[in-house]
C-alpha cells in the first residue's frame, strides 16, 4: 500500500489549526465568563485578598489624595492593592486601606466643620465615640481641628436633621423633653454610649425632628458658624461669622486677642480678625463664649489651623541707624498699635476699597509691577537677619502724589514719627483701621470724618525711606493684613 506523506502531513496542518481555534475559542469564552464574575470597581492584592476597611472612590480622587486623606503612603496603597499605575484609578474602584486594624466595612470621609466636637460627632452619625478614635486615629481633641478629614463608616442613609438643645442646670432629662417637645426614649437612643446617665448642665443635646442642620456642639440659639475664607492664613483678613436666634451676646478669643462681634441686620454677629504674618503655621485653639439675656453662659473651644504663605525676601536694606533702633522702633510701635486696637461698633465703610494713590506708569517697575514692595516680605535692614517683615503695601510715586481716602472712616491720628514719618490712621469701624505713612503733606486732622475718594494727604519720602512712595496699611483685630486682599474682595 502506497501512503501519500503530502497528504498525511497536510492532514495534520489542518487539524492542529483547528484543534487551536477551537482552544483560542474556548479560552475567550472563559475569560469573559470569569470577567461576569469578577466584582467591578474592585482591585485585588497579586497575592491574596487583603482584609480591612474599603474606601470606594469617587469622582475627582487621586491615588495621592486618597493616601493624604487616610494618613497612609501613596506605596503603601499600591502595594496592598496591588496597583501597578496609579493613574488607572477608576471611579468605584473599591481600596483596602492599611493601618486601620480590627475595622471592617465599606468608610467614607468627611471634613470637620467648626463647631463639633468628638461626642457631638458620635451624636451626629450615631458611630460610638471609640469606634471614631480607632478610625482616625485621635490622641486628643486637638486631632479633630476645623478642616480634618474625619473617617467614618458609611451611613446606611443621609443623617436627618436632627433638634439641638441644651439641658440647664437643675433641669431633667424628662423636664428637657417636654421642653423641647420631644419623646424622652428618642433622647436615650441619641445620646450615645454614655447613655443619659452622662448627661450633664450646658450639654447639647440632639434629636431626630429637627428642620435644618447646625453645629451639634453648640447650643441651639447658633443656627450655624463659619469661617470666611474657610482657613486662617498668615498676613490675611477672616471672618468670623455666627448666625443666631434670639437675644445673645457673643465673644471670643483667638490668637490671644479678644475677637469683637458685632452684629449685622441679618440675624448674624460677625467678628474680623488678621492673622499676623510671622504666625507659626499650625493649630491654635479658637474660642467661643455664648451668653443668654439672663446671665448664663455656655462656652466652647475648637482648634482651628493656620496656613503658611510663601513671602519673598526684599533686597537688603540700607538706613538711618536711629530708625532701626529698639529704642526709637518699640516705643513708636507701641503708640501705632494702640491707636489701631479699640473695636468700635459702626460700620463705616462699604465694600471694596478704593486704591489711596494714583498708580504713575512712569513710576513703576520695568516688570509693570507698581508696588515697590508688598506686604509680608521678609526684610533686612543695616545687614541684619532677615527678622522684619514688610506691615504695609508700598505704593509707587513722587514726592506731592495724592493720597485719597480708600472707604468711609474718622481719621484718630495724624503727626510725624520717627520710622513712620508724617502719618495718619484712619478707623473704619469693626476694628478695621487703615495708616498713611512717609507723607509730604497732611491735609486732614484727628476727628474729620472723611468718606472714600476725598484727599487726605501727598506722598513724600519722611521717615524710614530710600525714596518717596506711599507705604499703606491695613489693620484687622489689631493685626497688619495684606491690603492687597481688601482691594479685590468685601468684608465680610
Amino acid at each position: 500500500m502506497t501512503i501519500n506523506i503530502d497528504r498525511m502531513n497536510k492532514v495534520m496542518v489542518n487539524s492542529t489549526r483547528n484543534n487551536f481555534r477551537s482552544m483560542w475559542w474556548t479560552l475567550l469564552l472563559l475569560g469573559l465568563l470569569v470577567s461576569l464574575f469578577i466584582p467591578k470597581g474592585r482591585i485585588f492584592a497579586q497575592e491574596q485578598q487583603p482584609n480591612g476597611p474599603i474606601y470606594v472612590v469617587q469622582e475627582g480622587d487621586t491615588l495621592w489624595g486618597i493616601a493624604a486623606r487616610f494618613g497612609v503612603s501613596v506605596d503603601e496603597l499600591q502595594e496592598i492593592n496591588g496597583i501597578t499605575d496609579p493613574g488607572q484609578l477608576r471611579v468605584a474602584d473599591q481600596l483596602f486601606i492599611p493601618g486601620l486594624e480590627g475595622v471592617q466595612g465599606i468608610i467614607v470621609t468627611e471634613t470637620v466643620p467648626l463647631g463639633e466636637t468628638l461626642r457631638s460627632l458620635s451624636r451626629r452619625y450615631q458611630v460610638p465615640e471609640e469606634t471614631l478614635i480607632r478610625l482616625n486615629r485621635l490622641t486628643g481633641p486637638n486631632d479633630l481641628f476645623v478642616g480634618a478629614t474625619l473617617i467614618l463608616p458609611e451611613q446606611e442613609s443621609t443623617p436627618a436633621p436632627l433638634l439641638r438643645g441644651t439641658l440647664t442646670p437643675g433641669e431633667s432629662v424628662l423636664e428637657f423633653a417636654v421642653r423641647q417637645g420631644i419623646n424622652p426614649w428618642t433622647l436615650n437612643k441619641n445620646a450615645d454610649e454614655h447613655g443619659i446617665s452622662g448627661l450633664v448642665p450646658g450639654d447639647v443635646l440632639l434629636a431626630p425632628g429637627g428642620v435644618a442642620d447646625g453645629p451639634a456642639a453648640l447650643p441651639e440659639q447658633i443656627v450655624d458658624v463659619e469661617i470666611d475664607p474657610q482657613a486662617f492664613k498668615q498676613g490675611k483678613s477672616a471672618a468670623l461669622i455666627v448666625s443666631t436666634e434670639g437675644d445673645i451676646t457673643i465673644s471670643g478669643n483667638l490668637f490671644s486677642k479678644n475677637l469683637n462681634f458685632f452684629p449685622d441686620n441679618q440675624n448674624r454677629h460677625i467678628a474680623l480678625q488678621g492673622v499676623h504674618a510671622m504666625t507659626e503655621p499650625g493649630i491654635y485653639p479658637l474660642e467661643i463664649k455664648v451668653t443668654d439675656p439672663d446671665g448664663s453662659s455656655f462656652a466652647y473651644m475648637q482648634m482651628v489651623p493656620v496656613r503658611a504663605v510663601d513671602y519673598p525676601f526684599d533686597v537688603p536694606l540700607t538706613v538711618d541707624p536711629t530708625t532701626i533702633d529698639p529704642s526709637v522702633t518699640k516705643p513708636e510701635d507701641a503708640e501705632w498699635t494702640a491707636l489701631a486696637t479699640p473695636a468700635t461698633p459702626d460700620k463705616l465703610w462699604n465694600g471694596i476699597f478704593k486704591i489711596p494713590s494714583p498708580l504713575e506708569q512712569a513710576y513703576c517697575l520695568e516688570s509693570g509691577e507698581c508696588w515697590s514692595s508688598r506686604y509680608g516680605n521678609r526684610r533686612s535692614y543695616n545687614g541684619s537677619p532677615y527678622l522684619y517683615f514688610h506691615t504695609g503695601l508700598d505704593v509707587v510715586g513722587k514726592t506731592g502724589t495724592e493720597i485719597y481716602a480708600p472707604a468711609d472712616g474718622q481719621v484718630v491720628f495724624t503727626g510725624p514719627l520717627t520710622v513712620r514719618g508724617n502719618s495718619t490712621m484712619i478707623n473704619h469701624g469693626w476694628g478695621v483701621y487703615t495708616g498713611y505713612m512717609h507723607q509730604s503733606e497732611i491735609l486732614v486732622k484727628p476727628g474729620d470724618i472723611v468718606k472714600a475718594g476725598q484727599l487726605i494727604g501727598r506722598v513724600g519720602g519722611t521717615g524710614r525711606v530710600q525714596g518717596p512712595h506711599l507705604h499703606w496699611e491695613v489693620w484687622v483685630g489689631g493685626v497688619q493684613v495684606d491690603p492687597l486682599d481688601w482691594l479685590e474682595q468685601a468684608y465680610p
